[in-house]
């Protein structure tokens, strides 16, 4: 029996009250659910920096995760605005120097929605701190719909990994989102865009698998999100 591969999800973090007194880590369960629905175990991965060698020794792939916060703007080399003000500073650093140490160990490596702006962050790109702001006549990228259910379309162009992976240049998705990447970073090419021209993938192929998607595949919602999430457990098997 082959070994399922072992997925590192990193996860968010509150500060006390509702669940807790004390400060508290959190992931969306069905983060988890869908990669060990298709294949994989999943492992949530702590904020400890100095676990990080460790983590990726034990790791097959890695899953960035989104969440309601910003990435502070200063890791990129713009000023705060209002609109970023809501940030997580130990899990932006500990997200950055897991992907930075995974992509080094050649494993793959999956930003979903806040994560693909990490990503591309990393690579030394840019982000819109708030998608209404710098295009008045966007969609509406918070949809208003429960997140389980589709809301606009992405186009993806062809010649990328993602095209090759979902073989459609035309994909429904679902949208949680107020940020959005700008000036892509060194190596990062942009695979989709919704019909309002926002960034909505990005992938870097000079690394074994490294892909960012806006929206959240881990709703498993379409065909579309459970053959990206296939195809990043099938390389991390090899």
């Amino acid at each position: 029996m082959k070994k399922k591969p072992i997925i590192g999800l990193t996860l968010d973090i509150e500060k006390p009250g509702d669940y807790s007194k004390f400060d508290w880590y959190a992931i969306r369960k069905n983060y988890i659910d869908s990669i060990e629905k298709l294949g994989g175990i999943a492992f949530p991965l702590p904020h400890n920096l100095n676990n990080i060698n460790e983590y990726t020794k034990i790791i097959d792939g890695l899953i960035i995760t989104g969440g309601n916060f910003s990435i502070s703007p200063k890791l990129y080399g713009e000023k705060t605005s209002k609109f970023s003000k809501n940030q997580k500073i130990e899990r932006t650093k500990f997200e950055y120097r897991i992907c930075e140490k995974s992509l080094k160990n050649n494993i793959p490596v999956l930003g979903i929605c806040g994560g693909e702006q990490l990503l591309n962050v990393y690579f030394g790109g840019t982000l819109i701190q708030h998608i209404k702001t710098y295009k008045s006549k966007s969609l509406k990228h918070e949809q208003v719909q429960p997140r389980n259910q589709t809301s606009h379309i992405v186009n993806i162009k062809k010649n990328t990994k993602l095209y090759k992976i979902i073989k459609k240049n035309k994909i429904r998705v679902n949208s949680a989102h107020y940020q959005s990447v700008k000036n892509v970073g060194r190596n990062v090419i942009v695979s989709g865009n919704a019909d309002d021209g926002i960034i909505e993938s990005i992938e870097n192929n000079h690394y074994k698998w490294c892909i960012g998607v806006q929206w959240h595949p881990e709703f498993l919602i379409t065909n579309t999100d459970k053959l990206i999430l296939k195809n990043f457990l099938l390389n991390c098997k090899k």
